[in-house]
């Protein structure tokens, strides 16, 4: 099991996410632990006047929204009894036993998910802390019902394979229609969280595999110079389409402050992975592929190559997404030997000729490759095709041997008679 706590400053924001879901047959409420009524009896209103009714008991605090989620291995088929069980002991166990909590159950992930809502102020305005609760009571919460609930634990490599989100499919989504900002988000979130990337531009080499891109706005634009950001869909020619939504708009703020954060944290994080990537790298080009092998066969270990084009089609930058260590380089982080110059100088130089058929051999043939009887009498000569001797002996036998070229008679010795 893998317990994230998050705070935060508005309780309407968290309860309208979980309502929202419930509206489109994504989620359900489960249970209502502390209100005044059942879950089936509660309505929207009902349930966020019962929480901010609760955080007006201390106005000094204004982080006062908690949503934690819950998410279980894809193997576990966990009934809804038995999740509310864990969610209500969970709670007890980092200190939000008699506090009131919603628990949805959301269906749309490939994996059993709760979220739970509810809020750090007690009925006496005592504030309960969250410094740390994460990495501590969390933490000892989820080891002791992995064990009571047999659950696979967190460190298992089933658990911590990350869930893979999917391309946002344009056809589906209703430009300026709350299903755009639900793609965008679900996106924006996993990425920003998940991924180790270090500026602007690694970021947007993730996302613009699911279709989505962070927008600055052109140098010297309203946006650009509050350092404003937004995210945007793109179509299958990388067009920015529909209405852009605003970075403050997602609910985790994925905003430029939030990512400049990222980035100094993330540039520390992703440095253990760089040799684990060059190594795969050099696992491919030691038999000096050209371009297409090379990206196929790092395909295969979960690493995707961009590149980075000028308008003559040059390239002249690569980056490498690993969506296995969720890292992002630029090639020439790693070393010359993986910049964009030096891969493209080396594509050049794996370029080989087509494989021969039997019409390009006769064409061949034809124009002048050596028979084997006159590479045997004249050993030195080379042939007119600029290729060696053993070459044009080894491709004259193979024309021989398809049909192309009839094989040399041997000559029958004249029998002697004493």
């Amino acid at each position: 099991m893998v317990a994230k706590v998050i705070s935060g400053k508005s309780l309407r924001g968290v309860l309208s996410y979980n309502e929202h879901k419930v509206g489109k047959g994504r989620a359900e409420l489960l249970w209502a632990e502390n209100f005044t009524t059942t879950a089936e009896r509660l309505g929207f209103t009902q349930k966020l006047n019962h929480l901010e009714k609760l955080a007006a008991q201390n106005t000094r605090t204004k982080t006062n929204a908690v949503h934690v989620s819950l998410n279980f291995d894809p193997s576990e088929k966990l009934h809804k009894d038995t999740l509310t069980a864990i969610a209500k002991k969970y709670m007890e166990k980092i200190g939000f036993g008699g506090q009131p909590v919603l628990i949805y159950q959301h269906f749309d992930a490939g994996h059993p998910h709760l979220h739970l809502v509810t809020t750090n102020i007690e009925t006496d305005g005592n504030r309960i802390d969250l410094h740390n609760i994460g990495r501590n009571q969390s933490e000892t919460a989820r080891k002791e019902l992995e064990q009571e609930y047999k659950l696979i634990p967190a460190e298992s490599k089933s658990q911590r394979e990350q869930v893979n989100i999917k391309a946002i499919n344009i056809q589906k989504v209703v430009y300026g229609k709350s299903e755009t900002k639900q793609a965008i988000s679900n996106v924006v979130r996993s990425v920003t969280k998940n991924w180790k990337y270090s500026s602007i531009h690694e970021l947007n080499a993730v996302l613009n595999q699911y279709n989505v891109i962070a927008d600055r706005g052109t140098e010297g634009s309203k946006i650009f110079d509050n350092k404003g950001l937004v995210y945007r869909l793109l179509d299958e020619n990388g067009k920015k389409v529909g209405i852009p939504i605003k970075a403050s708009g997602i609910y985790d703020k994925p905003t430029l402050k939030f990512l400049e954060k990222r980035y100094a944290l993330n540039t520390t994080l992703k440095a253990s992975a760089k040799d684990e990537l060059k190594e795969k790298i050099n696992k491919v080009l030691v038999d000096k592929p050209g371009q297409i092998e090379f990206e196929k066969r790092l395909a295969k270990q979960d690493v995707k190559v961009i590149y980075r084009q000028n308008d003559d089609g040059k390239i002249y930058g690569i980056t490498y997404t690993d969506h296995k260590l969720k890292t992002v380089f630029n090639g020439s982080d790693l070393g010359k030997a993986y910049s964009a110059k030096a891969l493209t100088e080396g594509f050049s130089q794996a370029k080989q000729s087509p494989p021969l058929t039997k019409e390009t051999m006769r064409q061949q043939y034809k124009q002048g490759f050596s028979t084997p009887s006159a590479i045997n009498h004249q050993p030195d000569q080379q042939p007119a095709t600029g290729k060696t001797l053993l070459e044009a002996f080894l491709e004259s036998k193979q024309m021989a041997d398809m049909g192309i070229m009839p094989k040399r008679r041997k000559k029958k010795r004249k029998s002697q008679h004493l």
